[in-house]
């Protein structure tokens, strides 16, 4: 099914195949939907357990779910899938409005695949992200109820998640790889801030600058500590947080080319962004994130580093749809090139019931699909996610 490519990074070519890969990992997905309108990962416990009606719903693995439908194509009001999907919301909201107002999660259910491996509070980050693209695809008329509630809930989750932050910008309850929950929570609020959600500018500041550290550009050498020992989680992470100030380096950049301000080989360096009206301090900030953007990015996608701890499990998947959400939010040329090359190595490992799981720590069959599924239908969401890199804030 891959075809062989002459550089060494991108090994695999996407096989004619892949719509029809989609569309049997939908089919398969939405047969594992409980009666509530969840779906559940299992306990951490009991990884034996791979029948999806066997274990608990959770929201995490079904904030998964639901933006896997959205992406795919379904909405509340139109599409193959909206049916699960509206029961799905109906269980997510219902979820975040019984929640606790003191606790730092949404759920009482403990030990989860999803928790322990990446935190305890992953439910509400991931529940948090689904519901700022969910609000992206809802009437301001006909839906102007739904998103009413959808916002409310958001903004709950927003709160939980900086109560839960660090004063290093990592969220508390870290799993095995951490650092993926704390990534994903720095998605959560840039997403929640660009669909007018109140989100702490600090809070948010400190959550970037906390993957951004987890990668030197210039040494090459990558802090580990919270990613279980794997490269992988770890710059994937710093790529995506860094992708938006990355973007808008390269647009100053060659909008001051464009004008004379600057030499078509001007470096994208702090004296250079300064001369083009950068303040010094803001200079300094957005040349490194421009840095950690180029050089982790490359880390990413390398071959020795992307086979992560040395099979599959859906901390590489979610890895590998950190790097291509970056790269599309950067507005980076070389994303087409980075989906060829997932979207085969994906498509080489589904099962033959249209579903994929994991061969260590997370092997949830559903949550491992729903985020294969978010990474094959990635070329759906360019526009939203192109128009979250442009915002001004």
């Amino acid at each position: 099914m891959g075809e062989e490519s002459s550089d060494s990074m991108f090994v695999f070519k996407t096989p004619v195949r892949v719509n029809a890969s989609v569309d049997r990992a939908l089919a398969w997905i939405v047969s594992a939907q409980n009666d509530n309108g969840g779906w559940g990962a299992g306990s951490h416990s009991r990884q034996d357990i791979i029948d999806p009606h066997a274990v608990a719903t959770d929201p995490a693995t079904t904030a998964m779910v639901a933006m896997a439908l959205l992406r795919s194509g379904s909405t509340p009001a139109s599409g193959p899938y909206k049916s699960q999907l509206n029961r799905s919301i109906r269980y997510l909201l219902e979820t975040v409005e019984q929640a606790p107002e003191a606790s730092l999660n949404i759920t009482q259910l403990q030990g989860t695949q999803i928790q322990s491996k990446l935190g305890q509070n992953i439910d509400v980050v991931l529940t948090s992200q689904f519901l700022s693209n969910l609000l992206e695809t809802l009437d301001k008329g006909s839906e102007s109820q739904l998103r009413a509630r959808v916002k409310r809930a958001n903004e709950v989750c927003v709160n939980k998640i900086q109560k839960a932050m660090g004063g290093n910008g990592a969220i508390a309850g870290s799993g095995w790889a951490g650092v993926l929950q704390s990534s994903f929570a720095t998605n959560a609020l840039e997403s929640a801030q660009a669909n007018s959600i109140a989100v702490d500018d600090g809070a948010l500041e400190k959550a970037r600058q906390y993957q951004k550290n987890n990668y030197n550009p210039r040494s090459g050498e990558v802090n580990t500590d919270m990613g279980a020992g794997v490269v992988l989680y770890s710059v994937s992470g710093s790529s995506r947080a860094s992708a938006k100030e990355a973007r808008r380096v390269s647009e100053e950049m060659e909008r001051a080319r464009h004008d004379g301000r600057l030499s078509q080989s001007a470096p994208a360096s702090a004296e250079n962004l300064e001369k083009i009206g950068f303040k010094p301090e803001e200079a300094q900030k957005y040349s490194t994130a421009y840095e950690v953007y180029q050089s982790a990015k490359v880390q990413a996608q390398r071959d020795d580093v992307m086979d992560g701890f040395g099979s599959n499990g859906g901390e590489e998947f979610l890895s590998y749809l950190q790097t291509g959400e970056g790269m599309i939010i950067g507005k980076d040329t070389e994303w087409q090139k980075w989906y060829d090359n997932i979207s085969g190595r994906m498509l080489k490992i589904q099962n033959q019931d249209g579903s994929w799981n994991g061969h260590h720590c997370i092997t949830s069959p559903v949550f491992c699909t729903a985020t294969s599924l978010l990474i094959l239908s990635v070329g759906n969401d360019v526009d939203r996610l192109v128009k979250m890199g442009s915002s001004n804030r």
